[in-house]
């Protein structure tokens, strides 16, 4: 059985997320054949993998957002729709309703265009903007809306013209670009599709595009509600939607998904991989906190040491380790580094760069996890079976983690503090720290929580028969 896994700005680029998730799968999995569809943003990454593929990953396809720049416009071609083409083209533009995935089928597979500027360039498509445009947004100008519409769909239109993958099973790992690819390879191939959300896509994606200096004013909206529009087309084609915890399950209900379609499937750890991790023991050595994080804006690394900053005047005899890639934004980290310098913790604030956790995770009293956006972070997961416990953000699945979910009444294994609220987060660090016998309690309730909830053997265990149950309907 051959499963096609269709990832976005992940695997096998990025190291660690959504990416180790991808290779844990496959790994776990060797009686299944995988082939990957990865969806990322520039050629240059091209064939720069940060992962070697498992024996049974027999082939990978690779495509690049930023190979339309290279398009050149055709004269427009007139009246090259028919009218139920129009229509779906129309919905698609409007984003009220999830269209169906036929209709695209039906305009970009059943046709040989030589580009998709040949349909964007169309005077059907033309009218179709033009409808939109006076019935909802007559106050902006329209020039600025029919750049913000190409710059939205040239990207989908390019993705579904290019060669779909063949297998028994699609399973994309996101919504997005590789959830409309997946739904129409499962439609064109009559195979099932299956959806894994870590986070919830189109959030991300909101948050992301609020922040920016790109997207302005109104736009912000237009741009947000289209990866909405694209999470409800997936939700709406996907035979399951699997979620890493309820919180998720109950957000892509709201966002659309039917409900019976959505089941939780946590992550996990290899928990013996940390087995010769002793307990926490009392000392009166330097109190160390660490980090297992990218040094990536999402992580919000600066949060950490503004946080990390106030703990430290408090209580001088402590040091902060920063472990994770820092080769994917290199602005970034620099900016980090210089707010390191600012706040005069050059000697306290170590950033080790790529490491092997379970070198560092015994020389730790305390995790952290910063971030503004999350699925099911493994970090955390990691911690917990290191026998330590957590303060993080309020993000993902982090109140579950820290807190139980519905079925759980272990206890509390750490704290969980607002985003980007710096003191807050002092405030639970130094609680924890100062308080050995709490701090040691909460260790245990999340190595308990991890080994109940959240190995490695249960989550491959549940694919497994995800898979044996997709592939014989």
């Amino acid at each position: 059985m051959k499963i096609c896994l269709l990832t976005e700005g992940s695997y096998p680029y990025v190291v660690g997320g959504v990416s180790s998730w991808v290779q844990m799968l496959m790994t776990g999995l060797p009686e299944f054949e995988f082939t990957i569809y990865s969806v990322g943003a520039e050629e240059k990454d091209r064939g720069k993998f940060k992962y070697t593929f498992p024996d049974n990953c027999t082939g990978i396809q690779e495509e690049f957002l930023d190979r339309i720049l290279a398009l050149r416009s055709p004269r427009m071609l007139e009246h090259v729709l028919n009218d139920s083409q129009r229509q779906i083209l129309l919905e698609l533009v409007r984003g009220d309703n999830p269209i169906e995935i036929s209709g695209l089928v039906d305009i970009f597979r059943q046709h040989t265009w030589n580009s998709p500027l040949d349909i964007f360039m169309s005077s059907d498509f033309f009218d179709i903007i033009r409808k939109v445009y006076k019935e909802r947004y007559g106050y902006l100008p329209f020039t600025d809306f029919f750049w913000t519409l190409r710059s939205m769909l040239l990207p989908l239109f390019y993705l579904v013209q290019q060669d779909l993958p063949q297998a028994d099973i699609y399973h994309s790992v996101a919504t997005g670009y590789c959830g409309i690819i997946g739904s129409m390879a499962a439609e064109v191939y009559h195979k099932p599709f299956i959806l894994t959300e870590h986070g919830i896509y189109c959030r991300e994606r909101e948050a992301e595009i609020i922040k920016s200096d790109w997207a302005k004013g109104d736009f912000k909206t237009v741009w947000s509600n289209y990866f909405y529009n694209l999470a409800k087309i997936a939700y709406k084609q996907a035979d399951k939607v699997y979620t890493l915890f309820e919180h998720n399950a109950q957000i892509e209900a709201d966002l659309g998904c039917d409900p019976k379609k959505i089941h939780v499937v946590p992550n996990g750890i290899h928990m013996e991989n940390f087995a010769s991790i002793p307990q926490l023991k009392e000392h009166d050595g330097p109190i160390n906190l660490g980090a297992v994080v990218r040094v990536v804006p999402i992580k919000d690394i600066l949060t950490l040491l503004r946080a990390f900053f106030l703990v430290h005047q408090e209580m001088p005899n402590t040091h902060l380790y920063v472990m994770g890639n820092m080769e994917e934004n290199p602005e970034y980290v620099e900016t980090c580094k210089r707010m390191t310098r600012l706040l005069q913790l050059e000697d306290a604030v170590k950033f080790t760069g790529t490491v092997r956790v379970t070198d560092y995770l015994p020389k730790m009293d305390l995790t952290i996890l910063s971030s503004i956006s999350e699925g099911q972070p493994l970090s955390v997961l990691e911690s917990f079976a290191a026998h330590r416990p957590a303060v993080t953000t309020d993000v993902g699945c982090c109140q579950e983690l820290i807190y139980g979910d519905s079925t759980d009444h272990l206890g509390t294994a750490g704290a969980v503090v607002p985003p980007l609220d710096f003191g807050s987060m002092a405030r639970e660090i130094l609680r924890l720290i100062r308080d050995f016998k709490l701090r040691f309690q909460m260790a245990e309730v999340g190595y308990e929580r991890t080994k109940r909830n959240y190995t490695y053997e249960q989550f491959i265990n549940s694919y497994r028969n995800i898979y044996l149950q997709e592939g014989a309907n």
